[in-house]
């Protein structure tokens, strides 16, 4: 039961890595086709930190109210992390009726109709992240919703697994990296906020700016600094980016600092330091200490709020609130008598995970030694601290900042100690075996020694650099491809890069593909098109041409129907490149090198698309003249059957350098065998032909014996789980006879009696069983 589990999550996991670069509109969100309207809807919306999940829930909650998604009659909006605290308990109705909304009277009658409508009602728990071990839900025993409580843990369990309000819609958002996993299976939507593109940022900035005089200014110094300016795909990390340029063009300066961690040194100082006494700044550096430790402790319980009567004194309280680190909000009350309480919690996960960095740097329980252990780049046996991601490049920053009269400013730790630190970072990172890191973790050990700016440590990592990078399946970010190019640039090595299902953007793209020592590249070909197609409208084609001829394919596996779309694309954007190059190199032809050197191609799109899908490819097949290696057989079994069969064999004649084609599993008949045994011999260079685990019988096993012969290149022929029975064995070990070329023949069948395959195999020993 339990691995039963495991392969439905791989399986759900795997298609959402696949998943398809689309745009929705929020009209659609509630939209799921063949699904029942009185069962439980779950949909999940998913972005990193601050790429606007909450701003979009509030958009959702605005529609509404202004008569969009007329489906739901009710919309309940709850902040994850003003529910979850552990201590809490809750009944369906007190979560509904008391703590979200108060309705003067007919509480009772409205929680009736709710119940009696659940179609009607739309639940939204926005930051599923902050449940706190909601990677052990319990089940839920609530049998009376109304008067039952439990814990908002048990609550969402009986709702996703349709105990309680069955019927319902349910909208959960959450990071990519929480553990959704358990549930995957039934969620019936998944959505990816993916963050803003070069334009939008620019639009976004422009408008920040719109009622300043310095508008040009500012966007020209932010898009001047290339990091910063990646950064700002992200709407909360360009709301800090804009912050500070726009403070930074009030006090005349002319550039913007060149890492992240700079930004938020410098956003703090802005804070906190500006207009102080002596007094007031010991005050601040004690407070500030003392809220990095909050951080600190609440971050690794992936936690961003608390209760404000556990905060450690008024003055630390006051603080945060004035520089607006800490935001308050009311707990919910089970009663009007039930005194109010208050929580807090952090208005930024940039603010508490930079905190949390600047806890390690100034704890002097920490020994320097040990703060190495925080950075996300360690061995595969400790723990990364995935939940504060941004944490261990800013603690690599500050280590090469702690001289910074910034830095000075908000801590009083002496030089000495800083160098030493420095020197504990750089002699860890000499002595990792960089080689070894898988690619996730690889990727952050260059986000950390990017933000540290130290030439050294840049130089060093880049010569230690495989020249075979992979990434794929590795979610990588504008920033991510900003660091990655930098790096790269500074090596003398030659690369390959693997960038499929990273979600790469096109400019990142053409940026890593256009550097002089990546010589091959794969990427997703839908990505790949893309960019091809508008360096095509740009007329770019020198630059075309140099990213066609680096583009690697081989080998290629289809698993989608949109694979052999893309495949067909590829074919059709070669035809394009030959009207281009001509154009611009005087050049009679023109192949893609990818085309021209595909060797192996595997199909696996199963029952449900198979015959469809190879209906398709077989159009596109000749296009690939090196063609060597061609899977039919996939575990779900493609099931292309005599069609598919005869379909393929029309195309026989064009697969000159064939040498291996498997059809098992693939419930051909008699009548594929004999359409295939026609055009067989027309595979000039074919040495492996499998047919294992079809539906053949003796009339097909007749047809491939009359045609063994003329089949001069083949050298291992597999028939075996089929319906042959003792005399279609018989004549295709009369035909074996005539074919000294042929060294293995593969004929096991369940109904050929086994002493009739003994003696055909006494007879000739090439037959194996």
């Amino acid at each position: 039961k339990n691995s039963a589990k495991a392969m439905e999550k791989e399986l759900v996991t795997c298609s959402l890595q696949e998943k398809e670069k689309t745009a929705i509109d929020r009209s659609q969100i509630f939209q799921i086709p063949q699904r029942k309207d009185l069962e439980t809807k779950v949909v999940v919306v998913l972005g990193k930190a601050g790429m606007g999940k909450s701003i979009l829930i509030q958009k959702i909650c605005q529609d509404w109210s202004n008569g969009e998604f007329s489906q739901f009659e009710f919309v309940f909006w709850f902040d994850c992390k003003h529910i979850s605290l552990p201590e809490k308990r809750y009944s369906l109705k007190e979560l509904l009726l008391e703590f979200f909304v108060k309705p003067q009277e007919g509480s009772k009658e409205i929680f009736e109709y709710i119940l009696q409508n659940p179609a009607k009602v739309l639940l939204i728990f926005d930051g599923f992240k902050d449940l706190h071990d909601h990677e052990n839900f319990p089940r839920c025993l609530a049998s009376r919703p109304e008067k039952d409580v439990c814990s908002i843990k048990e609550l969402l369990s009986g709702l996703i697994q349709k105990k309680i309000l069955n019927g319902c819609t349910l909208l959960f958002t959450a990071r990519p990296k929480d553990k959704l996993n358990q549930y995957v299976s039934k969620v019936d939507k998944t959505i990816e906020i993916v963050g803003f593109s070069p334009q939008q940022r620019e639009l976004y900035i422009t408008k920040y700016f719109e009622e300043s005089s310095c508008c040009d200014s500012a966007l020209k110094l932010i898009k001047e600094c290339e990091y910063l300016f990646s950064h700002c795909y992200s709407p909360v990390m360009c709301r800090f980016v804009c912050f500070l340029c726009e403070t930074v063009l009030e006090m005349g300066e002319k550039s913007l600092p060149s890492t992240l961690t700079e930004v938020f040194l410098k956003f703090f100082q802005q804070k906190i330091m500006l207009m102080q006494t002596d007094v007031t700044t010991t005050q601040n550096q004690e407070s500030l200490a003392t809220l990095a430790r909050i951080a600190w402790c609440l971050g690794e319980k992936h936690q961003s709020a608390m209760k404000s009567d556990l905060l450690p004194s008024k003055e630390v309280k006051e603080f945060a609130l004035k520089y607006g680190f800490f935001l308050p909000f009311a707990l919910p009350r089970h009663s009007d008598s039930e005194e109010e309480e208050f929580g807090s919690t952090f208005s930024d996960f940039v603010i508490q995970n930079f905190l949390c960095a600047l806890h390690l740097l100034l704890a002097e329980e920490l020994k320097d030694k040990n703060l190495t252990k925080y950075l996300s780049f360690l061995s595969k046996k400790k723990k990364p601290y995935n939940w504060l991601d941004l944490m261990p490049r800013f603690l690599a920053g500050l280590m090469f900042l702690q001289d910074d009269p910034y830095f000075c400013s908000l801590s009083n730790e002496d030089a000495k100690q800083s160098t030493k630190k420095q020197k504990t970072l750089l002699k860890y990172i000499r002595r990792l075996q960089i080689n070894t890191l898988c690619p996730e973790r690889l990727l952050e050990l260059l986000r950390c020694v990017y933000e540290t700016q130290n030439n050294y440590l840049l130089q060093h990592v880049a010569l230690r650099l495989e020249p075979d990078l992979s990434f794929l399946g590795i979610a990588l970010t504008p920033p991510d491809v900003h660091v990655l190019h930098s790096i790269l640039k500074r090596s003398r090595k030659e690369f390959s890069l693997d960038l499929r299902n990273s979600s790469i953007d096109m400019q990142g793209l053409q940026a890593l593909v256009g550097l002089r020592n990546v010589t091959s590249f794969r990427a997703s070909l839908s990505d790949t098109i893309r960019l091809w197609r508008s360096l095509e409208q740009t007329k770019d084609y020198e630059v075309l041409k140099a990213s066609t001829e680096k583009f690697v394919l081989d080998p290629f596996k289809a698993k989608t129907m949109k694979d052999i779309s893309d495949l067909s694309d590829l074919v059709e954007m070669q035809e394009k490149m030959m009207n281009c190059v001509q154009e611009a190199f005087h050049s009679t032809s023109y192949e893609i090198p990818a085309i021209r050197n595909l060797r192996k191609l595997e199909f696996a799109l199963g029952p449900a698309c198979g015959l469809q899908g190879l209906l398709k490819l077989v159009k596109i097949l000749p296009a690939f003249p090196s063609l060597q290696h061609l899977d039919l057989d996939a575990l779900s079994e493609n099931g292309i059957g005599d069609e598919g069969a005869k379909s393929l064999s029309e195309v026989f004649p064009t697969l000159t350098s064939l040498e291996t084609l498997n059809l098992s599993q693939n419930k051909i008949t008699d009548l594929g065998a004999e359409n295939l045994a026609t055009a067989l011999p027309s595979l000039s260079s074919l040495k492996t032909l499998s047919l294992y685990n079809n539906n053949i019988c003796d009339f097909g096993a007749e047809n491939l014996a009359k045609v063994l012969p003329a089949m001069t290149s083949l050298r291992v022929l597999d028939v075996q789980y089929n319906k042959i029975t003792g005399a279609g064995a018989q004549q295709l070990t009369d035909s074996l006879r005539k074919c000294p070329h042929i060294k293995n023949l593969v004929m096991w069948n369940p109904t050929i009696p086994y002493g009739v395959l003994e003696h055909l195999q006494q007879l000739d020993s090439r037959i194996s069983v």
